[in-house]
């Protein structure tokens, strides 16, 4: 019986914990405690065709924004990760401020569609930094600056230059990650490797060499197949 054990709300986990336990012990059946954002890269194994390790993991969602070295299943190195914001919390958070509504990724991606993403150089904060962390809080409050400084300017155009810079910056480290570890797949997951624009983005820059694994859209966002797939 698998379950997820966490990152997450405690009260959620704690009742979902006890409820495997329960199961496990009626069942007698082992209990395999599973980390649900670990899990998410799994959803890619679940396609026809299945990763190869060594594999470049990144893992983008409302509270997570981290890139892996996969070894092998269960091996696994944590190369970095956000240091304030999560992507997709940035995604909410600018939606917010668009008074776009929750949630925000969803949002943020239909409206950048209909904008120039070239319109407004936002920073692309970490970029060119050695190491593999992020940072979204800094980027969140330059479309702040810019909507108060002029709040008349296109939404779309503000939506379409935030996504650009959000997502250049984390397929920019997950191609450089690709490269000095000589990895065999690339693995993009989490709630948002269902934004179109990333996944494009990915698909243009990834070496031709390397196969890009991105779950199907029922399996990006939180959900129990992961989890039996990661057990």
């Amino acid at each position: 019986v698998a379950v997820t054990t966490g990152p997450g709300l405690i009260g959620s986990l704690l009742v979902g914990v006890e409820t495997a336990r329960t199961l496990s012990f009626s069942l007698n059946k082992p209990l395999i405690p599973i980390n649900h954002v670990y899990a998410h890269l799994y959803g890619a194994f679940l396609t026809d065709t299945k990763p190869k390790f060594p594999a470049t993991g990144l893992i983008v969602s409302g509270g997570h924004t981290e890139l892996l070295l996969l070894k092998n299943h269960g091996d696994y190195v944590r190369l970095g990760g956000t240091r304030d914001d999560a992507l997709g919390e940035a995604f909410d958070k600018v939606a917010k401020i668009l008074d776009l509504g929750y949630p925000g990724g969803p949002a943020i991606e239909k409206l950048a569609l209909e904008g120039n993403p070239k319109a407004i150089k936002f920073p692309r904060p970490m970029i060119n930094y050695d190491d593999y962390d992020f940072s979204y809080s800094g980027l969140k409050t330059a479309v702040v600056h810019e909507f108060q400084k002029n709040p008349n300017i296109s939404k779309a155009d503000l939506a379409a230059s935030f996504q650009e810079a959000a997502l250049d910056v984390v397929v920019t480290k997950a191609m450089k990650a690709v490269e000095e570890y000589n990895v065999k797949s690339l693995i993009v997951a989490g709630g948002v490797a269902a934004n179109g624009r990333l996944r494009e983005m990915c698909e243009n820059k990834i070496p031709p060499s390397v196969p890009l694994h991105i779950p199907p859209l029922s399996l990006c966002t939180d959900n129990g197949v992961i989890i039996a797939s990661c057990a």
